[in-house]
């Protein structure tokens, strides 16, 4: 299959073609608005991978993100430069994790699936994320992808339950060393300090 190719030039971008079309792109994605629907994956090795078919019901969107540390306001009133609490503050979730969010608030009929990195450059990175509409009733009859449209799976980028949510969780980790990440970290450590 021609995936092999695809996915062995988007291995290492920089050494292959694939960084001389990104510049190209990227021009044109800085004019774009944050959250973009695209007819087609960009990388069609990895979405196929993640779960993605090309039929009714599955959405595909774009999502610019800004990199770096948080943004936060400098304090009005007096404070020595130590406790301004102005720069070094980083987000406690991934910029995956926030672009799929984002795209779950531009698309709230639809369930996010999963996400991957498409291109970045000095200020933002680019995602794309599978969505899918769980109402739709190709969706629900399909037998690999029906569950998404059951009761639980619902706004599962904003509980954490998306591949990039369980990294942040740390439940991507099993066995020893991880006892305290389950159910989440927050219950994970009750019991500790009693």
């Amino acid at each position: 299959m021609s995936y092999k190719y695809i996915a062995a030039e988007w291995a290492k971008p920089e050494k292959s073609f694939v960084e001389e079309l990104m510049r190209q792109r990227l021009i044109q994605w800085r004019k774009e608005p944050t959250v973009n629907r695209v007819e087609k994956p960009l990388r069609l090795d990895r979405a196929r991978k993640l779960g993605y078919k090309a039929k009714q019901g599955f959405v595909i969107a774009r999502v610019k993100v800004r990199r770096g540390n948080l943004r936060k306001k400098r304090p009005v009133s007096g404070r020595r430069p130590k406790r301004m609490g102005v720069k070094q503050f980083k987000p406690a979730k991934s910029l995956r994790l926030i672009a799929e969010e984002r795209a779950n608030r531009k698309f709230p009929n639809t369930e996010v699936l999963n996400s991957y990195w498409v291109g970045e450059d000095g200020r933002h990175k680019w995602f794309e994320i599978i969505l899918v509409d769980v109402s739709h009733p190709v969706i629900k009859s399909d037998k690999d992808i029906g569950w998404i449209t059951q009761k639980q799976h619902k706004r599962r980028a904003m509980r954490g339950l998306t591949s990039a949510g369980k990294n942040i969780r740390g439940l991507h980790h099993r066995g020893i060393g991880s006892e305290k990440a389950r159910p989440s970290r927050k219950y994970g450590n009750k019991g500790v300090h009693q």
